[in-house]
């Protein structure tokens, strides 16, 4: 059986801020390339390293080939002749596969209460990702409502009804073990009882590699949207940044089993492995909605290309 309890902590309302803290992805790159650049010569040892380092930053071979083809070509027509211009020319280069035709706007509901379904593999940082999000919410003055799905650890409802403490949140939760879909349509049924404007439901960390455990994963969508009488309005895939490129094969297969609809980017303040985010949008054109640059609780950011690519490099 679940049950739905709430604890009321009254909060400010939040300050949007930019990205002013320091993020780890690239970090080590930006180290490189201030050294790189520092000898003052641009020749073929320099596209050479820049290549070895967008390389070890986790970037695709077909784009660290492709940004370097466009340095080139920029620095043979634009006469770019210092280190600056290099850094500036590198940081556009990145911008423009970082932008995305879709909007990085979180999808929100027209009638009765959104709905956001969390899914990704263990440690990937789904349950904090969602605590995040609904302190940002709750800030705002929405009435949220956390849905632990997550009925395989028992550790995850628990660090959950922290959350939701924390945050003023209501909580939806059964006993370890019971069925993940039916902790989902209680949720929202009890969202929709009592004029939740948010659900955030959390979802057993998986291998996307077993099909048995993908399609339980389907099986809690299909029934979320049951309840709800609509789809969700956003399945978020989180995705931990020092995952490297085989972030690009969860995204596929979580994709297919559950119709991810936009990526959360975690732990982009602990890694110097971020280059595979880059060929995200390139690969599979899922846009990439948040990114978690830090532990604190308001460390979860809202995606822009512009201010991540400056941020890069600077």
């Amino acid at each position: 059986m679940t049950y739905c309890s709430k604890t009321t902590v009254p909060g400010p309302l939040p300050i949007r801020v930019p990205y002013s803290d320091p993020m780890g992805i690239l970090k080590g790159l930006t180290r490189r390339f201030d050294k790189l650049l520092g000898r003052g010569v641009i020749d073929d040892d320099l596209y050479e390293e820049l290549e070895e380092a967008l390389l070890e930053a986790d970037t695709s071979a077909g784009i660290a080939d492709s940004i370097l083809e466009e340095l080139r070509a920029a620095v043979r027509t634009e006469k770019i002749k210092d280190a600056e211009g290099i850094k500036a020319r590198l940081t556009t280069s990145i911008q423009a596969r970082l932008e995305q035709d879709a909007s990085p706007a979180l999808a929100t509901s027209t009638s009765g209460p959104t709905v956001y379904i969390f899914v990704g593999v263990n440690g990937a940082g789904k349950t904090t990702s969602i605590g995040k999000l609904a302190k940002r919410l709750t800030d705002r003055g929405e009435k949220v409502l956390l849905a632990a799905g997550d009925t395989f650890r028992a550790a995850a409802i628990e660090q959950l009804e922290i959350w939701a403490e924390r945050t003023g949140s209501e909580i939806v939760k059964s006993r370890p073990g019971a069925d993940s879909a039916a902790v989902l349509f209680d949720a929202v049924k009890a969202a929709q009882a009592r004029g939740c404007t948010y659900v955030l439901a959390d979802t057993a960390g998986r291998q996307h590699t077993k099909a048995s455990l993908m399609a339980e994963l389907s099986k809690a969508v299909k029934v979320a949207e049951k309840a709800k009488g609509s789809k969700p309005d956003e399945i978020l895939l989180v995705l931990d940044a020092n995952t490297g490129q085989n972030a690009i094969r969860q995204a596929e297969m979580f994709g297919e089993a559950a119709g991810v609809t936009g990526l959360v980017i975690s732990k982009l303040d602990g890694t110097a492995r971020g280059g595979a985010m880059i060929g995200v949008w390139d690969r599979l054109k899922i846009p990439i909605k948040l990114i978690g640059i830090g532990e604190k609780p308001d460390d979860l950011r809202d995606f822009s290309a512009e201010e991540f690519s400056k941020q890069l490099l600077d």
